[in-house]
């Protein structure tokens, strides 16, 4: 069967109004029934940037984000917290 493993990032604390999860990144792993695979997603900070139209540019704020892991938006098995600086 296979499987898509999707990485939603959130920021809890931010200047303008975000949606609660962003898809960042996903991959779609093939597996065998019983089967566990690791699957690395780069995330790099630039991509927890949004577009400031204020400051006419990208902005990534320092603070903590929250990335979350899961199947699915609704089928989240797996939060991290990072700080960013």
């Amino acid at each position: 069967g296979a499987e898509v493993v999707q990485l939603y990032v959130s920021d809890p604390v931010c200047s303008v109004l975000r949606p609660e999860k962003e898809l960042k990144g996903f991959k779609k792993v093939f597996l065998q029934p019983g089967e566990t695979k690791t699957v690395e997603l780069d995330v790099k900070v630039a991509d927890l940037a949004f577009y400031d139209a204020s400051k006419k540019s990208w902005n990534a704020e320092a603070g903590d984000y929250v990335l979350q892991l899961g199947n699915s938006s609704r089928n989240i098995s797996k939060k991290v917290k990072i700080l960013v600086k």
